[in-house]
């Protein structure tokens, strides 16, 4: 049979995958077949569990074209395995794209397809030329063969087709005709999120199928046939609990993320079709190509769909945490440019994101013109959308990549391993004393089972349970109670500036404007009567993305106060107010009548915009809204009355003043600007330009970005003040002194970051600060670095000085591990467009630079989302804290990703504060921590609990006794139980150490920890077990004859019923006494407190628990009550024996402290 290489579908995308193709073989599916009979179902099960072994077993491998089923491989670090079914779809074409058949459209069809659409439309179409179509679902999303590239790939909606911006308005904003709708519904599928809510059976089955549960069960027919009845009547009760448990808490989340889902996943809509046709539909019959109208009252968006008319007013906090509305604006299309000379781009739903409006986001209302329709082209739809992968991202989540559970599951198999030749030896130890068949499997199988304690998942998790339970009682809300663990070790936590260690609102500090290419001295107020007609002031006014929600202002914290500073009004005009416009825009700005001067202005005003007017507004013709990735925005306006249109443009200083004419920037420039931003102002450059008197507003909708934001002239500076927020000084000293590495990552000025770096402590006032000016290949010339200390002048630094030389000698000592220190005081700071030339061509060089790298500015959204990768490459455990607008990528990548919204629960990021500041860090590093150690303690109490049990069982199995029926009951519920969930509530110690948990079981301290204790258990039990052999009074113990000599002829009526198990006996006696103080000894040993939790005699409930049960045991022990030992089948032994037996186990309890402690 042909074989073929590996075939990888999602190549680049975070859901990569291998592919192999495989046809159903029918002898390997009898032979399977055979087997499951054989095994009791027991095959079946494991297939279940290895999709990889079940398509291997059952199939031939085959090319993947031909393919019955194909088995896919994650190429992450995880490697997970997954089988789909392929199957066969008729339809009238191969591309979805392609116009339908005609006779299709001949034959007619129902306005409205009746409810299963898709099956409707399947039948239609396969009447005609009838074509063959192979696809496989999974993880919710539809992989369709293509026989160009022959290989499966997804139709995600019109970015498949490689659209240009022009091609989006010409080709694709005139609709779709029914016919067309319905041929790419065959593809697209209905437009529906579709989060189905399993049956409780189904969620029972699976829920029960799990291998822990199959084992419980097979422990439980194990122990009813040895006649444990009780003991295995208690297993099923907590199966039971623990099934149910979990099947209303998934099934709760299920609920939950469908009613999020269906709330806004079907609405009414308006559709434009090919005839100009505007008709209603329903948003599941949407398809990539349609062309919807938003409603001027707004809607909840049901798709991706990118604006080629017209603006909206929409809240995109459901995606991004976010809760400041922001303005998208139509599409640009190059071919109606004033010039034409527009780079005609291809469309891209991330690079065009602000004329994107995103599936789930709310439109507050649309800004429209007379007689225009507001309308979007619908990109993609279900799960292809933004809010679908979101949706598919909760359902199908990644699993937790952390060293604890990875090292859990190795130690288990050394369990396994030990309960190996715990069989071994008892299957040897019952043949030599010839024992029946029967009773050798049971006992010899009972070994393993107890391995694995019944009680070990729920106990594992416990910790977490609690730790999120206080995480929520201070405001931190938590999505994935996994992280908690990782988050106890981060070594390194990056913080947005703006919002998170600054405050969130902007206060003016000033304003610089510059006349006759010369800065004047700067200005507190911009609020004044001689400024008011400034194309300064009307550049403040004008150039924002403000609007009225419900009569209220709204939008970014410093367009508020930038235009509040101004003092002017902003009104949403009415019709008769857009006429007087030439029915410009619906959005107009004027200043309050006392700050307009009474008289005209004089003739020398240099800043005078135009001659008094009776009524002086300006209207918002056109606005290119603030980009994070060009560090600007820029209006088109036209003041009532006038013509010409001006163009207003701020952002970034540099930014601006590259786009202005070069004679109109000062030529200290430079030198201004970084005396401000050193000082840690915020600081916006601001220019104007008079339009063409050619430009129409028609032309203007039209116009490229770049058009209007060229040979700008230069207004000047907003100098906004950016305060610390009052916690975090003391929150990043907390982490120094903790040894955790922080770092900024911010969109800001490079020296107004290194400002607020050194004023927050970030960076030691005797630190020194290295730039490193990256700059990329140009003119033949490579790609090249410039360092210089911040605190130098430029000038005075050259790329080829010692300096610079000598940080790299020593970047590359320090790389290899050599002179560690001899960098400890230097600090490196990077642009993102410096980020970005070192991350293309100086990989090497990142990593190390990132090892000391504190400052980054001007950084993308995507850059700080490879940032955290590549200090994660580094092996750094790395925490990211911002605002959830520009970090959403960021806070999903990182280790700890905490959103600072004001939402309860951001799905942007795994834990969301409510309290917004950065003093949850601490808190949450905390919790991880005390989480960690918990999980640690609990595994290592449990690891000890089996072996402790397992020595008892092997000891007794050695003279053919066991543990009694109600001695199980009582180690597992009364002792482990209790212990296990009181043990995991100890709190978080109050103070961040600089010492960090180890990351996994597998340390050098951990496993000495552990093998110590087994040894002093061991050796303490074994003793017990022989030393009882050798007292005076031992001999083989019977109802009629122990050693207390207590018996009566009603007690030995009792226990000849339980003879045949040899329950009752001396050595079962000490060994149940012995263990059972060695379970609580390990369970306090083990129970550390300082330096990560708080102590364990501020852990109430477990004090209470340890203290009853040790009282209890003590009593028992010592004191003869004949209820009790009837019930738990103990004898009467000496009372010296008795003391004997405290002595043993005191000097257990010294030398298992004393072995912890060392």
């Amino acid at each position: 049979m042909e074989k073929e290489a590996l075939k990888v579908v999602n190549r680049g995308e975070e859901d990569e995958m291998d592919m192999l193709g495989y046809r159903l073989c029918r002898w390997k599916l009898a032979i399977v077949g055979v087997g499951v009979v054989l095994t009791g179902g027991f095959l079946l099960l494991l297939l279940y569990w290895m999709p990889e072994w079940c398509v291997k077993a059952t199939c031939t491998r085959t090319p993947i074209r031909e393919a019955e089923v194909v088995l896919l491989r994650s190429t992450d670090e995880f490697k997970r395995w997954f089988r789909a079914k392929v199957r066969v779809m008729l339809a009238p074409g191969k591309n979805p794209f392609d116009c339908p058949d005609s006779r299709i459209i001949a034959n007619g069809h129902t306005p409205h397809p009746a409810e299963n659409q898709t099956e409707d439309c399947e039948r239609k179409h396969s009447e005609y030329q009838p074509v063959q179509i192979r696809y496989f679902t999974l993880h919710s999303t539809k992989y369709y063969w293509n026989d160009m590239i022959q290989n499966f790939e997804v139709l995600k909606g019109l970015e498949d087709l490689g659209v240009k911006c022009s091609s989006v308005h010409d080709d694709h904003s005139k609709g779709l005709t029914e016919d067309e709708q319905d041929y790419r519904r065959l593809f697209f599928g209905e437009n529906e999120i579709a989060v189905k809510v399993p049956s409780v059976f189904k969620l029972l089955i699976k829920e029960v199928l799990n291998p822990f549960y199959i084992f419980q069960l097979f422990s439980i027919i194990l122990w009813s046939a040895d006649e444990y009845y009780y003991y295995a009547l208690a297993i099923v009760i907590m199966s039971v609990i623990s099934i149910f448990t979990s099947l209303y808490t998934i099934k709760k989340q299920y609920v939950m993320l469908h009613d999020m889902v269906a709330t806004h996943s079907i609405v009414r809509v308006s559709v434009c079709r090919a005839n100009d046709v505007i008709e209603e539909a329903m948003s599941t019959e949407l398809v990539p190509g349609d062309v919807m109208v938003i409603p001027a009252n707004g809607t909840i968006m049901p798709c991706d769909a990118v604006l080629v008319s017209g603006t909206c007013i929409v809240n995109e906090s459901m995606l991004t945490g976010e809760s400041v509305p922001v303005t998208k604006t139509n599409l640009p299309n190059p071919s109606r440019s004033a010039k034409g000379t527009e780079e005609d781009e291809l469309y891209s739903s991330e690079l065009h994101k602000r004329h994107t409006l995103f599936c789930g986001t709310n439109v507050i209302q649309t800004r429209f013109y007379s007689g225009e329709l507001v309308k979007a082209v619908v990109v993609t739809t279900g799960f292809s959308t933004s809010k679908g992968r979101l949706v598919r991202s909760i359902l199908y989540p990644k699993p937790t990549d952390f060293k604890l559970y990875h090292d859990a599951y190795l130690f288990m198999l050394c369990l396994v391993a030990v309960a190996g030749i715990g069989f071994i030896y008892t299957v040897v130890n019952s043949i030599m004393n010839k024992v029946p068949v029967p009773t050798i499997i049971i006992e010899s199988l009972d070994i393993i089972t107890i391995t694995v304690p019944p009680a070990l998942p729920a106990a594992m998790t416990a910790g977490i349970v609690y730790a999120q339970r206080r995480l929520k009682r201070i405001g931190i809300f938590c999505i994935s109670p996994q992280r908690i663990n990782i988050c106890g070790q981060l070594n390194l936590v990056c913080f947005d500036k703006t919002g998170t260690l600054t405050e969130d609102g902007l206060d003016l500090w000033g304003i610089q404007r510059v006349e006759n290419s010369s800065f004047l001295l700067s200005e507190t107020h911009a609020c004044k009567e001689d400024l008011v007609k400034s194309q300064f002031v009307a550049c403040m006014a004008t150039c924002h993305s403000l609007t009225k929600i419900e009569g209220k202002l709204s939008g970014d914290p410093l367009d508020l106060k930038m235009f509040a500073a101004t003092g002017w009004i902003l009104e949403e005009a009415t019709e008769e107010e857009t006429a007087l416009h030439n029915r410009i825009m619906p959005t107009v700005v004027k200043p309050p009548k006392q700050l307009l001067p009474e008289a005209e202005a004089s003739a020398d005003q240099d800043m005078e915009l135009c001659k008094i007017l009776p009524s002086y507004e300006m209207g918002i013709v056109r606005q290119f809204p603030f980009s994070s990735a060009l560090q600007r925005m820029s209006v088109v306006t036209r003041l009532l009355g006038e013509k010409r249109m001006d163009a207003y443009l701020k952002g970034a200083p540099e930014v601006v003043a590259s786009l202005c004419k070069q004679e109109t920037v000062p030529h200290n420039f430079s030198e201004v600007l970084e005396g401000y931003t050193k000082q840690g102002f915020r600081v916006i450059a601001v220019a104007h330009r008079k339009l063409e008197s050619k430009l129409s507003w028609h032309k203007v909708q039209n116009v490229s970005r770049d058009t209007i934001e060229s040979n700008m002239q230069f207004l000047g500076l907003i100098i906004m003040q950016n305060k610390l927020k009052a916690e975090t000084p003391g929150v990043l000293a907390d982490l120094r002194r903790a040894s955790i590495r922080t770092v900024m990552v911010t969109g800001d000025n490079m020296l107004t970051a290194i400002s607020v770096a050194r004023d927050c402590g970030m960076i030691p006032p005797q630190d020194r600060i290295i730039i490193a000016d990256a700059l990329p290949p140009k003119d033949g010339q490579t790609a090249m670095i410039n360092w210089h200390y911040a605190d130098n002048p430029p000038e005075h630094v050259s790329a080829t000085g010692s300096n610079p030389e000598e940080v790299q000698i020593r970047l590359e000592e320090e790389s290899s591990g050599a002179a560690l220190h001899s960098m400890e005081h230097y600090h490196f700071a990077m642009s993102g467009k410096s980020f970005a030339v070192i991350a293309e061509h100086f990989q090497d060089l990142l990593q190390k630079l990132v090892l000391h790298g504190t400052v980054f500015a001007r950084m993308a959204p995507d850059q700080k989302t490879q940032l955290v990768e590549a200090l994660q490459s580094v092996d750094y455990f790395v925490g990211m804290c911002g605002d959830g607008a520009n970090d959403c990528g960021a806070l999903k990548r990182a280790h700890s990703g905490i959103s600072l919204s004001e939402l309860e629960a951001s799905v942007a990021s795994p834990f969301t504060s409510r309290t917004p500041n950065i003093s949850c860090v601490p808190s949450l590093i905390r919790e991880g921590r005390a989480a960690l150690i918990t999980s640690f303690c609990v595994f290592k109490f449990m690891a000890l609990y089996s072996i402790i049990q397992y020595v008892s069982v092997t000891l007794l199995y050695s003279i053919l006794s066991n543990l009694g029926d109600f001695q199980f009951l009582f180690i597992d519920i009364a002792i482990i139980l209790v212990i296990v969930f009181t043990m995991s509530l100890n709190p978080a110690w109050k103070e961040l150490v600089s010492e960090r948990p180890p990351s996994g079981l597998i340390s050098g301290p951990l496993l000495f920890s552990v093998l110590m204790q087994i040894l002093v258990c061991l050796g303490f039990q074994t003793l017990a077990f022989l030393w009882v052999k050798h007292q005076p009074w031992y001999h083989k113990w019977t109802p009629s004859s122990d050693a207390c000599s207590l018996s009566n002829y009603s007690h030995h009526q009792n226990e000849t019923n339980h003879d045949e198990h040899n329950i009752k006996n001396y050595e079962n006696t000490t060994v149940f006494f012995i263990s059972s103080f060695q379970y609580l000894i390990v369970a306090i040993v083990f129970s550390k407190g300082k330096p990560f939790r708080q102590p364990s005699y501020k852990n109430l409930p477990f004090l209470i628990s340890s203290f009853a049960l040790y009282a209890f045991i003590l009593f028992i022990m010592l004191y003869r009550v004949d209820a009790i030992d009837q019930f738990l089948e103990i004898v009467c032994v000496p009372y010296q024996w008795r003391v004997t037996m405290l002595l043993i186990i005191v000097v257990n309890a010294v030398v298992s402290v004393l072995t912890e402690s060392f």
